[in-house]
């Protein structure tokens, strides 16, 4: 049996056992809890009254969090010549074609988005083996496909974020960084629930947001109150 460290024992001293929090109340305690020495993510976790195994029940979808997501996200567009200087411009990391899709094929994955244009979705059929496992695969319905190439890119590096519920009915998202303010996060975290509410499905029957819980990178985590959020 492992021992708690210091550090532990005392972030789970300050969160009451059995207790829900309110949104704002939680988002205070993910900060006074984490005890990194570098800038932890706040994560949240969704569990949904949902079966993932159903296809109408499938929630999937984008958010655009109002103080982004603090991290300095890596973009490739992979786009024809006559969109590369608007893929720079608007602030894609990796610009290019054919070389890029053979990097790839050699293993080559350092990025953290791809975005490209339907007209060239053709050529990634090949890529989707190693793409798909590491959920880099651009796709239409996270608007990474799409003949806006360079609105796509300003939007991710201003902090849009995909998700999709996964096999447990839980929706995980990175919503921030601990150096937010309390009110920054509690205002990230709205946003991505207050989406997730949206996109209830027709069949989902009882109670949709089941739990919802903040944490950050090795802190416990911080169960909070649903009906604290608005809707």
């Amino acid at each position: 049996m492992s021992t708690l460290t210091k550090n532990r024992r005392s972030a789970l001293e300050k969160i009451e056992a059995g207790k829900s929090y309110s949104l704002i109340e939680a988002a205070k305690l993910v900060k006074e809890v984490t005890t990194t020495k570098f800038d932890a993510s706040v994560d949240i976790d969704v569990r949904l009254g949902v079966d993932p195994r159903k296809a109408n029940q499938m929630v999937r979808g984008v958010v655009s969090l109002p103080n982004g997501t603090g991290k300095q996200v890596k973009v490739l567009a992979l786009c024809p010549p006559e969109l590369e200087a608007a893929a720079k411009e608007a602030g894609a990391d990796y610009v290019g074609l054919d070389e890029y899709i053979e990097k790839i094929k050699g293993g080559w994955t350092d990025v953290d988005v791809i975005i490209t244009t339907p007209a060239v979705m053709g050529k990634l059929g090949a890529l989707g083996r190693i793409l798909g496992p590491r959920g880099l695969m651009p796709n239409p319905k996270s608007g990474t496909v799409t003949n806006d190439i360079a609105k796509a890119i300003k939007e991710v590096k201003q902090g849009k974020i995909d998700f999709k519920v996964d096999k447990f009915g839980i929706v995980h998202a990175s919503i921030g960084k601990v150096s937010f303010t309390a009110e920054q996060i509690a205002e990230n975290a709205q946003e991505f629930i207050s989406t997730l509410i949206k996109l209830k499905p027709s069949t989902a029957k009882g109670t949709y947001v089941k739990s919802i819980y903040l944490s950050s990178t090795m802190s416990p985590g911080i169960k909070v109150d649903p009906k604290s959020i608005e809707i």
